[in-house]
């Protein structure tokens, strides 16, 4: 726990009071939205506030980082309970919470900060994208009470279309009143209340108009009216849970990164990711146990906290205790709440989360950046979100290695008269007799790379006692697979009575060759170490080789040079 955080004056402390009840005024209707987006009882989504929110702020290496119940992590949730009956659901949230916690912690303990690298923003683009136009179409059911028995969201939202009939007008009324409510008094000086100023209005209209087609929270859940109430995971749930549990904690991790390296702390300094991993593990596991949706940093609800007011700590603390009043004193007005005003106010959200700014960067990027954000848009739209994200980083990998592989090409360098090297055009197309040819690599040579590096090294051809150097500087590593290319073309080299070099080579390096054929093959005395100044080692393993190509072109028949294959001597 972070207990230097807490220290506050009264000023300041009361801010954090005021911050905390606008937040709460805000995010509870929002909390109850994303229990129903993720199809559970609405009163799911404040367990997620009270008991994440209040947590997190506690242990994130973010002072001020609203962990929340986002969209993301309620469609997620939703995709796993749709395989699971209605009556299971609750033990499922809870050791689905308790399971994407555990991996969260582990992640933060082993330090695996970095791995949100491996997400790029044409993927998260792309998905949080898809995320924004699910929540939207998720919620035609709600908007139109028609009950679409189409498998998937769009479908849903299509078969709707081609059924006006089917339509609830007085229930679609409410929700595009709801909708209209939020635009107009978001506008406003009341701007920061609207989404609780809409709901209210929505809530007061269905009985004065006597709305009796408009369902209501009561009519299909009762709201509990106890705070507290501890849950331990169903075990044998873990096999199946795991997967999904997995991707949940990685989407949020990835949503809390963005916030993290957007807002830093008051110091100046960004949060270390691997304490916000830990904090966000911690809240899971307190989300879980109270049968909460599972958590996460949220950019718009840390964003709205600033914007109160709220400077630290208290104000996500207090945000969660004034969402444990809500459900304490507020349980009968929560099951009065219409439906409709509430998929109202998710459309709202889902039109909040379009970036058009940086989805045109994206297209703007290039062809590469632009299908990879598509693609992974659609595969959100059809694939359960934990699929769409793991086929958008799969799909993302794959492009870099084809990309990296065309991207490999050799510099061809030659010794100067001066002592100099000067890089030529390109490697020449075959190899020439008792000379030497000094070689390059640049890109990835790794996978693919490698053998796009094979496919454009000098055919070796008939020439006689050629001599090819290789030059590894900064190569701090080499695959196992780049290895084997040297191999195979330091022995179509030797079978033509020369000999491969490799120059610039690093301690580790020598190590990795040491453990391998290729040392043996091309004999160490072939093997130049870098060394401080640019270049040195090619030079010094050009001036061995010309020595041996000078001693063995004239020497007599029968010496011992010219009768077995000689090696130069690095100086």
């Amino acid at each position: 726990m972070m207990l230097k955080d807490l220290k506050t004056n009264r000023t300041t402390f009361l801010g954090e009071v005021v911050s905390g009840l606008i937040m709460a005024i805000v995010t509870v209707p929002g909390d109850l939205a994303n229990g129903l987006l993720a199809g559970v009882n609405p009163v799911h989504g404040l367990y997620s506030l009270i008991g994440g929110t209040a947590v997190a702020a506690l242990f994130t290496g973010s002072v001020i980082m609203n962990v929340d119940s986002t969209s993301a992590s309620a469609l997620a949730t939703a995709d796993v309970m749709r395989g699971f009956p209605v009556e299971q659901h609750f033990t499922v949230l809870v050791t689905l919470g308790l399971l994407v916690g555990a991996f969260q912690v582990l992640f933060g303990v082993l330090k695996l900060g970095s791995l949100i690298n491996f997400i790029s923003n044409a993927v998260m683009t792309g998905f949080l994208t898809g995320i924004a136009a699910l929540t939207i179409l998720g919620q035609v059911g709600d908007l139109t009470k028609y009950a679409s028995a189409a498998s998937n969201k769009v479908f849903r939202a299509v078969d709707t279309l081609l059924h006006p009939s089917e339509i609830d007008l007085p229930t679609l009324a409410i929700g595009v009143v709801t909708m209209l409510a939020v635009f107009i008094a978001g506008r406003t000086k009341f701007g920061r209340f609207s989404y609780a100023i809409a709901l209210g209005m929505a809530t007061l209209l269905v009985p004065l108009l006597d709305l009796s087609t408009v369902t209501l929270v009561g009519n299909t859940t009762d709201i509990p009216r106890q705070l507290i109430n501890l849950h331990l995971p169903d075990v044998g749930l873990i096999p199946t849970l795991f997967g999904p549990a997995l991707a949940i904690a990685i989407i949020t991790l990835v949503q809390a990164a963005g916030v993290g390296q957007a807002i830093p702390n008051p110091d100046g300094r960004y949060p270390d990711p691997n304490k916000d991993f830990r904090g966000q593990g911690l809240a899971n596991l307190a989300s879980g146990v109270l049968g909460g949706i599972p958590v996460g940093g949220s950019l718009s609800g840390t964003t709205l906290l600033k914007s109160c007011g709220g400077v630290g700590r208290w104000s996500n603390i207090f945000t969660a205790l004034f969402g444990a009043l809500a459900v304490l004193l507020l349980a009968g007005v929560l099951e009065r709440l219409p439906l409709p005003a509430l998929a109202g106010l998710l459309v709202m959200v889902g039109i909040e989360m379009f970036n058009p700014r940086r989805i045109a960067t994206t297209l703007r990027t290039g062809r590469v950046s632009a299908a990879i954000m598509l693609l992974t848009f659609l595969a959100t739209l059809f694939l359960p979100i934990q699929s769409a994200v793991a086929f958008g980083v799969l799909l993302h990998v794959f492009i870099h290695i084809y990309r990296s592989a065309n991207q490999v090409r050799i510099e061809h360098f030659v010794l100067t008269p001066d002592g100099g090297l000067d890089e030529m055009d390109r490697p020449p197309a075959q190899l020439a007799s008792n000379d030497v040819t000094i070689l390059h690599p640049v890109g990835s040579l790794f996978f693919a790379g490698a053998a796009e590096f094979e496919s454009k090294l000098p055919d070796v051809g008939q020439a006689e006692r050629p001599v090819v150097i290789i030059d590894l500087r900064d190569r701090d590593e080499l695959g196992s697979t780049f290895i084997r290319v040297l191999e195979r073309y330091a022995a179509r080299v030797q079978a033509r009575g020369g000999q491969l070099m490799l120059t610039g080579v690093n301690d580790h390096v020598q190590d990795q060759l040491a453990d391998t054929e290729l040392l043996r093959l091309i004999g160490a005395d072939n093997v130049f170490k870098a060394q401080a100044r640019l270049g040195a080692s090619m030079i010094a393993a050009d001036a061995a080789a010309r020595a041996w190509l000078h001693h063995a072109t004239t020497a007599k028949p029968g010496d011992a040079a010219t009768s077995a294959l000689g090696a130069p001597h690095s100086p």
